[in-house]
């Protein structure tokens, strides 16, 4: 039996799109493969894309042995009064900075675990 392209993409132009739905099902189930495969592949690579972060949230996931000097350095970091800051220390686990560059978010976790402090960035 000789395969003539021809024929098939006139047949496959001529055809209603249940039928090209059909086609498709039974072509999968015929050799076990997805029509879907590509549109995954290309779902991955764009993830692997996104992935890469640029904007970065720092979060005070205790205050350790050294409270009053984490206050002072939460203080410093975000503007905040003395009351505020206590506030969000006492509070912990909370966000101090959001949106911060990879570099802001190192000098912030710098800063605090200096003082004693256990800080995550998200």
């Amino acid at each position: 039996m000789a395969l003539n392209i021809e024929e098939i993409i006139a047949s496959v132009k001529e055809a209603t799109v249940l039928e090209l739905n059909d086609l498709v099902k039974a072509i999968e189930e015929e050799f076990g493969v997805t029509a879907a495969a590509p549109v995954a592949a290309g779902a991955a690579v764009g993830g692997a894309a996104a992935a890469e972060q640029t904007e970065f949230t720092v979060e005070l996931a205790s205050a350790g042995d050294q409270k009053i000097k984490v206050i002072k350095v939460v203080r410093e970091i975000t503007g905040l009064g003395l009351k505020e800051a206590k506030e969000v220390v006492d509070n912990a686990p909370k966000a101090l900075k959001e949106g911060v560059t990879k570099e802001e978010a190192d000098e912030i976790v710098a800063k605090l675990e200096e003082v004693g402090a256990n800080v995550a960035v998200k």
